[in-house]
C-alpha cells in the first residue's frame, strides 16, 4: 500500500489535485470490511471565489469548518437529507478548497459494497455517483473530519493515467453557481467499466 501523504494534499491547485486523484485508489476499513476502488470522477470547488463552493465568500458554518483546515482531511456532509457525500480537503489552512468524489471503479471488497447497495451484480450504476459510492463503501458522517492518512479512509497511488483520458467538463448540479456553474472543474475517466450519467 502506498498511501498518499500530506505533500500532495496541501498544494494549493485544486484544479491540479482534482485531476491527478484520478487513477488513484480510494479505500475505506469502516466496520472491519476493507473496500475500495479506481477514483474515476472528481470534482474541484475553488473556496471562497467559487459560488458552487460551500465555502463562497468565506462563508464559513458548523458543517463547512472543516474546509478551512488544512488539507488531507474528509469533509463528508449530509445532502437532501438523504444522500452523504465524501469530498477531499485541499490547500493549507484557511484555504477551503475541496475536491468531491464522484465514483469510482470497484476493485476491493466488492461484495461488501454490492450488499451495501442492495445490488446482485456489477454494473456501471453501482457506484458512478457520490452518494452511491459513500453508501458502497461505508461512508457516512462519522467519517467527515477524519485523516486521510489514517486506517478508516484513505487514498492511495494507482496506475498513471494518460491525460488523454480524462474528460473535462463542466460540474454537475450547481447550475446556482451561475457563470461559475460551466467552468471546467469536473474531470471523468474514460474507462469501459465506468459511465456517468451526463457529460456537458
Amino acid at each position: 500500500m502506498k498511501q498518499i501523504q500530506t505533500a500532495f494534499y496541501v498544494k494549493e491547485d485544486v484544479l491540479n489535485i482534482a485531476r491527478s486523484l484520478i487513477g488513484m485508489k480510494l479505500m475505506t476499513n469502516i466496520g472491519g470490511r476493507l473496500t475500495g476502488g479506481i477514483i474515476a470522477e472528481t470534482e474541484a470547488y475553488a473556496g471562497v471565489h467559487d459560488k458552487a463552493s460551500h465555502a463562497y465568500g468565506g462563508r464559513k458554518t458548523v458543517r463547512t469548518e472543516v474546509m478551512y483546515r488544512e488539507g488531507g482531511i474528509a469533509y463528508v456532509y449530509f445532502s437532501y437529507g438523504m444522500h452523504h457525500l465524501f469530498n477531499v480537503v485541499t490547500a493549507g489552512a484557511g484555504i477551503p478548497h475541496a475536491v468531491l468524489i464522484r465514483g469510482i471503479i470497484p476493485q476491493v471488497g466488492v461484495d461488501w459494497q454490492l450488499k451495501r447497495r442492495k445490488q446482485e451484480m456489477i454494473r456501471p450504476q453501482l457506484v458512478n455517483g457520490p452518494a452511491k459510492l459513500c453508501q458502497a463503501l461505508g461512508i457516512t458522517l462519522q467519517q467527515n473530519t477524519i485523516s486521510l492518512l489514517g486506517d478508516s479512509v484513505w487514498i492511495e497511488q494507482g496506475e498513471k493515467i494518460n491525460i488523454a483520458d480524462i474528460i473535462t467538463c463542466r460540474r454537475v448540479g450547481v447550475d446556482y453557481a451561475g457563470k461559475d456553474a460551466l467552468l471546467p472543474y469536473r474531470f471523468v475517466l474514460k474507462h469501459d467499466s465506468y459511465r456517468t450519467a451526463k457529460i456537458n
